[in-house]
């Protein structure tokens, strides 16, 4: 999923107004941000295969250390204690660990069988990628129920809150919902030029949109 990780940082935003909206978001895409340094590492490795899914181009090959779901648990606890190093309330520490692993469980219903359960483990998938139409209408509907939650909690202070808000679920949902029409990538190093350009601009929108909503 892409749009649907994006759906649970703003959700758990609501849940817990405590924790930054940028710390849910990066917490939502976690693994996503582990997985093009382990790429460009050469721990994991990806492939361009067109038609490989109906919704998506990439044949995630090998990612255990990123995507395996022991790992984001992993993950998922070391994101924990830091947030309770600079929030020390269980529940802030427990829901970012559990927003980390998320991210798995949302992949999983996703992806075809390639989400291992632990590093050379069993892999797993749903298979929503092989429908557009399912993917766009599940994904989605999650997007939209996260959006109302947190615009509704969270109301806008000023034009900047407002806009800024939008450009994010535009640039945001135009990305994700043209990715089946879009040509595949010319190459894995731009894949990894991709993902990680999007962390910063994730991250910076984030700060400055939740610096204007109430």
């Amino acid at each position: 999923m892409f749009i649907g990780h994006l759906a649970v940082g703003f959700g758990a935003k609501r849940v817990e107004p405590r924790v930054p909206l940028v710390v849910w978001v990066l917490a939502a895409f976690g693994l996503d941000v582990l997985w093009p340094l382990f790429l460009a590492a050469g721990l994991e490795t990806v492939r361009i295969d067109p038609g490989n899914t109906a919704f998506t181009p990439m044949d995630f090959a090998s990612y255990p250390w990123s995507h395996s779901l022991v790992m984001s648990v992993v993950w998922g606890l070391l994101a924990a204690a830091l947030v309770n190093r600079r929030w020390p309330a269980a529940r802030a520490g427990a829901l970012v660990g559990a927003a980390v692993v998320s991210h798995w469980v949302l992949d999983f219903i996703s992806h075809r069988p390639d989400m291992p359960l632990w590093p050379g483990g069993l892999r797993v998938g749903l298979g929503l990628w092989n429908s557009v139409p399912g993917t766009l209408i599940v994904e989605g509907t999650l997007a939209l129920t996260a959006i109302v939650m947190y615009v509704r909690a969270f109301p806008a202070r000023d034009a900047i809150g407002r806009w800024a808000f939008v450009g994010l679920l535009v640039f945001v949902g135009l990305a994700w919902a043209s990715g089946p029409f879009s040509p595949p990538p010319p190459s894995v190093p731009v894949v990894v030029g991709m993902t990680l350009a999007l962390v910063p601009i994730l991250a910076g929108l984030t700060i400055w949109i939740e610096r204007h909503r109430g």
